[in-house]
């Protein structure tokens, strides 16, 4: 998935954030906290560890990024309901980590014109189990290769993060993902040696951000090992 500057085309009318969040203003659900407009006190107690680790960092930058909350969403296979703001308007976001899906009223086709650079966290609440127009669904591990490449977030995720060295799983298929250009001459060199991140911003088409985003991306697609004991290992 690529960021473009084209607007979607919605399936239903999104209301706007002025009113969403008057609207919760209204109903006492106002409070803020680390993702905004939230109810995390609702979510699974190892859920909620797993974003408070968070605290900091999202209150710097005004609340948690959608990668962050996604990716919690995956490790522990909980279905969350996201509240985006999207532009002016309040974006539904449904992530089913269990069927490998993401659910938003918007075709399939549509999903690249998505600004995910601009996405943010307004509301976060667990979502029951539903059932979503199949046109409306697209694969939770392109959302993610998209949010990692082109969302927010710019530093390494901690999982990931500190003295290390990486390489891409072996056999791990990332053939339903972009990989053109620099990118994918990255991930044919990641597959073949061990490498600090440091060298790997010093690859063609790369920085220190694009080379972060690299490594978030491959994570979220179980695709990236992680050594800390190699000789290349730096921090």
């Amino acid at each position: 998935m690529h960021a473009t500057s084209t607007q979607p085309t919605f399936d239903t009318p999104l209301p706007r954030v002025s009113d969403f969040q008057r609207r919760l203003r209204e109903t006492g659900d106002a409070g803020h906290s680390m993702a905004g407009h939230t109810r995390l006190s609702a979510l699974h107690p190892s859920l909620l560890q797993d974003l408070q680790r968070f605290g900091a960092e999202a209150r710097a930058h005004g609340g948690l990024e959608v990668l962050e909350v996604v990716a919690a969403a995956l490790r522990h296979g909980r279905t969350l309901k996201l509240m985006l703001q999207h532009d002016d308007r309040v974006l539904p976001l449904s992530v089913m980590p269990i069927e490998r899906l993401v659910h938003a009223p918007l075709p399939l086709a549509q999903w690249d014109r998505l600004r995910w650079s601009a996405l943010k966290v307004l509301q976060v609440e667990p979502a029951p189990p539903q059932e979503a127009d199949p046109a409306q669904l697209a694969p939770l591990g392109t959302v993610l290769w998209a949010l990692a490449l082109h969302g927010s977030r710019a530093d390494l995720l901690p999982e990931i993060a500190g003295h290390a060295a990486y390489r891409i799983v072996p056999g791990v298929d990332l053939a339903a993902l972009d990989l053109g250009g620099a990118v994918g001459a990255a991930v044919r060199r990641l597959r073949k040696t061990t490498t600090p991140l440091r060298e790997i911003e010093s690859w063609p088409g790369f920085n220190h951000e694009r080379a972060t985003r690299l490594l978030n991306g491959l994570y979220l697609q179980a695709g990236l090992l992680v050594t800390r004991a190699h000789p290349a290992a730096t921090g």
